[in-house]
């Protein structure tokens, strides 16, 4: 009798299998719906760049005056960066850009 008992417990799925299963299911659809805004996004963009709708990000620093400050007044990418109020990275970026341009 006990032995069929626990035949039966295996055989029904219990409470937190069935929690699982369910939350494994919303995790398929969640991915699916990511999936779907992501292609519409991809086939968005060349459509809104043809309209002139989509120009990216404007650039956050401006490149002339960085290398205005780097060679007239000999400052470094530190001190650019403070003047400007921009981060170094941003500077060394405005620098490459200006030494060969796309």
């Amino acid at each position: 009798m006990l032995r069929m008992m626990m035949l039966a417990r295996l055989r029904t799925p219990s409470p937190c299998l069935a929690k699982s299963k369910w939350l494994d299911m919303l995790g398929v659809f969640a991915e699916f719906e990511t999936n779907v805004r992501r292609e519409r996004q991809l086939e968005g963009i060349p459509a809104a760049k043809v309209r002139g709708a989509y120009h990216g990000r404007k650039p956050s620093v401006d490149s002339a005056e960085v290398q205005r400050l780097h060679v007239e007044e000999k400052l470094g990418a530190t001190e650019i960066a403070r003047r400007l109020g921009v981060g170094r990275a941003s500077v060394y970026r405005a620098l490459a850009r200006h030494e060969r341009p796309a």
